[in-house]
């Protein structure tokens, strides 16, 4: 049996990985099975999260027990194939028109590589342009104030302020509660002052996400942080000048009805002098492109995020590949502390500046600010995210962290935990006014690792409707009727959008809900621009969506909860991941309840989240991320 049959065969492969490999042997019925093979697989890594296919390691996107060439002998005829382009050494500008691209051990579809050499090129753009530090010195009575601990080298959040005014591309990262915003307010502040004390106007500052969710969260930090630097006596002038708005990337960038181009682009770039984008990692490679192209040239790019979360739904894990390049920051820490000397008095000891090859900077908060009181996970989250199975169980089981709640070994929290997951469900019901609705949609969901099985987002979903129309709840009072009367989209149920619709201003990832008016009318409202101006949308104009009773983790990135229920699949899936367990705990506020069986955690601790990418040594940084086990 050839190779791409023998793929075929175990039903991994979707209808378009086929259609790619067959329009192949169509065109030229003497191309070796082998290339087709790996076309197919090509197409098929992209739609896995990946930027290419590794031949060196097919298993990683197809079980079973297949005959794979040897990775040598691929290699070899890849390229040799005329559909396959190899560059010559060095990250040339075109792969020719061939379909294929085999480059530095990965094979590409065309489209992706390209994406990859315009997102280095772009950063590099940016990264290349030098600020005007002239002044900074000037500025040492206010850092001071920011940043009170500034005079200890170890304070991060100081050295990514300075470090700021002398790049302008800037990696913020860190895990929950580290003050990657708090930080990013204060160092905005610190650009503003710098452009009044020479003359110019204050900056422009854009603040933007992936999600419309993840955007408010970010402007409400700043808000936040806002309101305590007035408190602490700072100028309200520099205050002024920040953004008190979050918006999408899409919105952003300008989204155009019915078209994937976008408004802002490198012949139209956006209107701002500073742009910061949180929760980077949720990124895919084709939007972050667009994004680094639009910025225009001597603007400043600031990316916020954690690298121990889950990369991108689509293809490409973008964080990973631009830390990869950048590093943990160790090799640019004396010219950091050079620019944190600089406002704070003469250079201590030899403080010169390095010439890394990557062309930003990278600073990495480790300090934990936001502990909750009513929430103790951050031990938990550490062992999680190093892999530490033995510590994450004995931290679980000991039921001493507070707000920590361990299910071992309940499948069914529907069942065992009815009443209580209910009693929130059915207040949905209660509530008339669309912000208020958003608002109390937002304080409890259950996170599941896969959208199918007994486990999964869409069998907790169909469940969780089941018991509202069976209460009586899914249908609210008595003038808005039973939620069998109201058909799918009755009062009270959750909406989650699984498609853009740039002409809705809709997105992947939004949330919405039903409501019913007085007349009997049921309207879905999404969040608007300002929260408490949500947008009104009839049901049968949405794009694609799904019941958000419960979501998979990959949806909820950039969403936090007062109370999250992760529950875990009962058998082992490769989907599990530590990143995966990780970012779901760390999407609770308040509460956190797991349940799962100690032998899937054991599991998913043992695995990462790896993706294909050539990303890392475009920027001058190591060879091809691999996917890790």
């Amino acid at each position: 049996m050839s190779l791409l049959r023998q793929i075929g065969a175990t039903g991994a492969l979707r209808t378009l990985d086929h259609a790619l490999a067959q329009s192949l042997r169509r065109l030229d019925p003497d191309t070796p099975d082998s290339v087709l093979a790996a076309a197919a697989l090509a197409s098929l890594a992209v739609a896995s999260g990946h930027a290419g296919f590794d031949p060196a390691d097919p298993g990683r996107l197809v079980d079973g027990a297949i005959d794979w060439p040897a990775p040598d002998a691929w290699q070899a005829d890849l390229q040799a194939s005329h559909w396959v382009t190899s560059p010559d050494a060095g990250d040339v500008e075109s792969a020719a028109d061939a379909p294929l691209v085999y480059e530095h051990g990965l094979l590409y579809l065309r489209r992706y590589r390209e994406y990859e050499r315009r997102l280095a090129a772009g950063l590099r753009r940016i990264g290349a342009s030098a600020p005007d530090a002239t002044g900074i010195d000037t500025l040492a009575p206010l850092f001071v104030q920011l940043f009170p601990q500034a005079a200890d080298n170890e304070d991060r959040q100081a050295r990514a302020a300075a470090t700021a005014l002398r790049h302008h591309l800037l990696l913020v990262t860190g895990g929950p509660g580290t003050g990657k915003t708090t930080t990013t307010a204060r160092l905005l502040v610190l650009l503003v002052a710098h452009a009044l004390h020479a003359g110019q106007p204050a900056p422009r500052i854009a603040l933007a996400a992936p999600t419309g969710r993840a955007a408010e969260r970010m402007a409400e930090s700043v808000r936040h942080a806002v309101q305590a630097l007035t408190a602490q006596g700072i100028d309200l002038a520099l205050l002024a000048a920040l953004p008190t708005a979050g918006t999408t990337l899409h919105r952003l960038l300008g989204t155009i009805p019915d078209s994937a181009t976008f408004r802002h682009h490198a012949d139209n770039p956006l209107p701002f002098d500073v742009v910061v984008v949180d929760e980077a990692s949720m990124i895919d490679l084709p939007l972050i492109v667009k994004l680094v192209e639009a910025v225009a040239d001597g603007a400043r790019l600031v990316l916020l995020g954690d690298p121990d979360q889950l990369p991108s739904v689509e293809a490409g894990d973008v964080l990973s590949g631009i830390l990869r390049a950048a590093g943990d920051g160790a090799a640019i820490a004396r010219d950091d502390a050079h620019a944190l000397q600089s406002l704070l008095g003469p250079p201590r000891g030899d403080a010169g500046d390095t010439a890394p090859a990557f062309p930003g900077r990278h600073v990495h908060l480790q300090r934990g600010y936001r502990q909750s009181a009513a929430l103790d996970l951050a031990p938990l989250a550490t062992a999680v995210r190093d892999g530490d199975t033995a510590t994450a169980l004995s931290l679980l089981r000991a039921g001493q962290l507070q707000g920590v709640h361990f299910h071992e070994a309940d499948a069914d929290p529907l069942r065992s935990h009815r009443d209580h997951l209910l009693a929130h469900w059915t207040a949905l019901a209660d509530t008339t006014d669309p912000a208020d609705a958003l608002a109390l949609a937002g304080r409890l969901r259950l996170l599941t690792a896969v959208r199918e099985g007994p486990q999964g987002a869409r069998s907790l979903n169909a469940r969780i409707e089941a018991m509202l129309s069976g209460s009586g709840a899914a249908g609210g009072n008595a003038r808005r009727g039973s939620g069998a009367n109201l058909g799918a989209y009755f009062h009270g149920r959750l909406l989650l959008v699984t498609e853009n619709s740039y002409r809705h201003r809709l997105f992947n990832g939004d949330i919405g809900i039903c409501l019913t008016d007085d007349s009997g009318t049921v309207m879905a409202w999404f969040p608007g621009d300002d929260a408490r101006n949500p947008r009104p949308f009839h049901p049968a104009t949405l794009p694609a969506h799904d019941s958000a009773f419960a979501m998979t983790v990959h949806k909820a990135q950039g969403s936090e909860f007062d109370e999250v229920w992760l529950v875990l699949p009962e058998r082992f899936n490769r989907v599990l991941s530590r990143e995966l367990v990780y970012t779901g705990m760390t999407r609770a506020r308040r509460v956190l309840h797991v349940a799962g069986s100690a032998e899937v955690i054991a599991d998913a601790l043992a695995r990462h989240a790896g993706r294909w990418s050539g990303l890392g040594w475009r920027l001058g940084g190591s060879g091809v991320v691999r996917a890790a086990s």
